[in-house]
């Protein structure tokens, strides 16, 4: 695969053609394009891209990458032009030794919007990836609208002891010498984030596990975890920042990692708000309930 041109107001697509999981990412669908873009030290950043019209930019969460919207992409594709990057550090990006902190991230989100020659964008972040696109809608009002996905955010008790944890010495000596480890502990895991076993994804643990080939992505993580309660803080106060970006909050009832209880505190801050919480789904509505999912995200995206 030849390594892309250095200048980017435009990134250049690699390839499109469809890949198995098991020789590197999971098949892309028909109409959306892999890319690359290079960023600071030369690292690749790999992103998926499909539809045209206004810009809306999808951010993962929290060791998942741009397969989280293989079900969103298409429905948004009629209507928008949709970016999906996998973070550096995640996915099939490369593993630089960057700061992985939200702001960090955030500033990297409207460098890649930059890099596209994006004015204006709509932003869409579930779980970590929703801290920040808080905190790049704080940093930058090219951001048209905010969609937040069971974000990782201070209202949440969930987390707050766990992640500081494992970003300890202590908890990430533990984590390499037992998750790290131990692959057969990743379907445990990622079967927690669902409320309803049965409607997980047939492609979902195979598609989670495919960047596990490429060494460095727990490492990636424990960097994340490390300035977790730091970010919480700082999100804490650069809420009052985002009362006029109009915003859809969405969650389900049974978030086994994002307290639904933590959607009435944090919507106070949003002047202009659409609250949807699905019934019975868990950490994932994008793959858990995807056409209510869906549904909702166009009409709110398309008001």
């Amino acid at each position: 695969m030849s390594r892309p041109a250095k200048d980017f107001r435009m990134a250049q697509v690699v390839t499109s053609r469809p890949t198995e999981a098991r020789n590197g990412p999971p098949q892309i669908g028909e109409g959306v394009e892999e890319c690359w873009m290079d960023f600071e030290g030369g690292a690749r950043m790999r992103y998926l891209r499909a539809g045209s019209g206004p810009a809306v930019i999808l951010l993962h969460g929290l060791l998942g990458y741009s397969f989280s919207w293989r079900f969103t992409m298409p429905a948004l594709a009629p209507h928008f032009t949709v970016y999906a990057p996998d973070s550096l550090g995640a996915g099939f990006s490369d593993r630089p030794r960057v700061d992985h902190c939200m702001r960090a991230t955030a500033l990297r989100v409207i460098n890649f919007a930059d890099r596209l020659g994006l004015d204006s964008f709509d932003l869409l972040g579930t779980s970590r990836g929703g801290a920040v696109a808080m905190c790049a809608a704080a940093e930058s009002p090219r951001v048209r609208r905010l969609v937040l996905v069971c974000p990782v955010n201070p209202y949440s008790s969930h987390g707050q002891h766990l992640a500081p944890f494992f970003g300890s010495a202590l908890g990430a000596a533990l984590f390499r010498s037992v998750i790290a480890t131990k692959p057969s502990l990743f379907p445990y895991f990622h079967s927690r984030l669902y409320a309803d076993p049965a409607k997980i994804p047939v492609d979902s643990l195979e598609g989670y596990k495919a960047p596990l080939q490429v060494p460095g992505l727990f490492e990636h993580a424990l960097s994340i975890v490390s300035t977790w309660s730091a970010d919480l803080r700082e999100l804490q106060q650069l809420l009052p920042r985002l009362e006029d970006v109009p915003t859809l909050l969405m969650w389900g009832t049974k978030d086994p990692a994002v307290y639904v209880s933590s959607m009435e505190p944090l919507g106070r801050y949003f002047k202009n708000v659409r609250k949807v919480v699905f019934p019975g789904v868990g950490h994932l509505p994008y793959e858990e309930c995807p056409e209510d999912f869906n549904r909702e995200l166009v009409q709110f995206l398309k008001s």
